[in-house]
């Protein structure tokens, strides 16, 4: 008799909602958490805290408003760490207790401390104090997340030279700032920070940032970005870091040196398997850390699953959640369904993209006809009235069926709007009923009837010229 019937290492998206999952389907479920992370990296150092600061920095800086009232506005002139941080620090700590509630309300058990495993059925709980503890569960599923990526070569003092978590200890927003990578996370920070007056020049090693974006979009971002006073450098390596006693110096390969008060690395993330010890239980985790798994997110060891970050792309919270559901059900015998390849993804820049399905360069690669419609937001009342005068809604439409093929937003409320696109395609419909549709005046969800309408009315013209 096992002591649990799914035991999850990690609270985090994923293995919070596959525990409550658990639980919900009458089975034992366990946690395994540090007792300083309950929530795990999304709600401690990652997702909640930088959507968080995001929100913060969009208010104090007065930015949503400068068009309205000048770009000199400012909610308030001298901005501090302690600004930021105050509503931070109240956020996530209104999150770990809602998710304590949750997992108690469930009866979820929770084991306070590090898991590694002394064989496939078998964990050890380490307190921290000495005292371990040994569990038993019929199936585990390892939810423990990721750290961020640090590079050998590179001394992190976490003052002058930090990596993404280090953002959150800050002691004083900085003049100056070096972002060593242009990917989702580096990006969000270096708007945020641009935004605050900060001097930010990003370096990296690609061509161009985003690339999984529509270049559209990118190409808008970037546009705004060094709007911020951002300096750009691509196709470009950090050699090394001098660190000075008033900030670094960026020693570039092609020989720049980039001075900055602060240098902050997002080399991508690392998956938390070092301590797991899962060689006892037959596994192997890759060079990045990462577990692979099937499409039910089993391992290679049919107890046991894997969910979240730590198995890789698409590493999002949203994704992780519906993993560990899955994760739970396909454990304790329920049916399931593979899980959707149609999911939203959202990059909190500021302004915010969005975009779910396949961009432009995807579609041309695989030979996809398809026709584009385009609603900005300066032509919508809404956008008058709240002051997005750059916003924009993009629709690929396929001239043969009407299907909607992607639909890409850059603006305010981007990562909400996308999801009645996600609506449409997930349902198999049409643009039709976009163009058919009434929305709700004034709104920016009436950005997809404009861009609609565009759409249908291009492809008519081709229809006509075709009789």
């Amino acid at each position: 008799m096992y002591d649990f019937d799914v035991l999850v290492l990690g609270s985090g998206p994923g293995g919070q909602k596959a525990a409550i999952a658990t639980a919900k389907l009458g089975k034992r479920a366990g946690v395994v958490e540090r007792r300083d992370m309950v929530g795990g990296v999304c709600i401690n150092t990652g997702t909640i805290p930088s959507k968080t600061l995001r929100e913060a920095v969009l208010y104090l800086t007065g930015m949503s408003q400068r068009e309205m009232y000048g770009q000199s506005y400012r909610v308030k002139d001298d901005i501090t760490v302690t600004d930021l941080l105050m509503r931070t620090q109240h956020v996530i700590g209104r999150e770990v207790e809602v998710i304590r509630s949750q997992l108690s309300r469930n009866r979820v058990a929770m084991l306070p401390g590090l898991g590694s495993f002394l064989d496939a059925h078998t964990v050890e709980v380490s307190d921290g104090t000495g005292r371990e503890t040994r569990v038993t569960a019929e199936h585990i599923i390892i939810a423990t997340g990721t750290t961020p990526a640090r590079p050998a070569t590179v001394d992190f003092d976490g003052d002058t030279v930090i990596d993404s978590d280090g953002i959150l200890r800050l002691e004083r927003v900085p003049q100056s700032m070096i972002v060593v990578g242009a990917g989702v996370i580096g990006i969000e920070y270096a708007s945020m920070f641009a935004a605050l007056g900060c001097k930010v020049t990003v370096v990296e090693s690609r061509t161009r940032m985003l690339e999984f974006c529509d270049i559209e979009v990118v190409e808008a971002l970037k546009y705004h970005l060094r709007d911020l006073a951002v300096t750009f450098r691509f196709g470009e390596t950090v050699a090394a870091v001098e660190r000075h006693a008033r900030g670094a110096i960026a020693v570039l390969e092609s020989g720049k040196r980039i001075p900055a008060e602060v240098v902050m690395y997002s080399a991508g993330r690392q998956g938390q398997t070092e301590g797991l010890r899962l060689e006892n239980a037959g596994l192997a985790a890759d060079a990045r850390g990462r577990i692979a798994v099937d499409e039910y997110f089993r391992t290679q060891v049919p107890n046991i699953y894997a969910v979240g970050d730590v198995i890789g792309f698409p590493a999002l919270a949203a994704t992780s959640m519906e993993q560990g559901r899955l994760a739970a059900h396909h454990a304790c015998g329920e049916p399931v369904n593979v899980m959707s390849t149609l999911q939203p993804i959202g990059i909190y820049t500021i302004p915010e993209i969005s975009f779910i399905g396949r961009t432009e360069d995807e579609l041309t690669n695989e030979r996809i006809p398809f026709e584009v419609g385009i609603s900005r937001y300066r032509e919508l009342a809404r956008g008058q009235i709240i002051g997005d005068s750059y916003g924009v809604l993009k629709l690929l439409v396929s001239p043969e069926d009407r299907s909607l093929l992607g639909v890409h937003v850059f603006g305010t409320g981007a990562t909400e709007l996308v999801h009645i696109g996600q609506a449409v395609m997930g349902c198999g419909g049409t643009v039709d009923y976009l163009v058919h549709a009434v929305f709700n005046y004034p709104t920016l969800a009436e950005s997809y009837k404009v861009a609609a309408l565009d759409a249908m009315n291009k492809i008519r013209q081709i229809e006509r010229l075709d009789d």
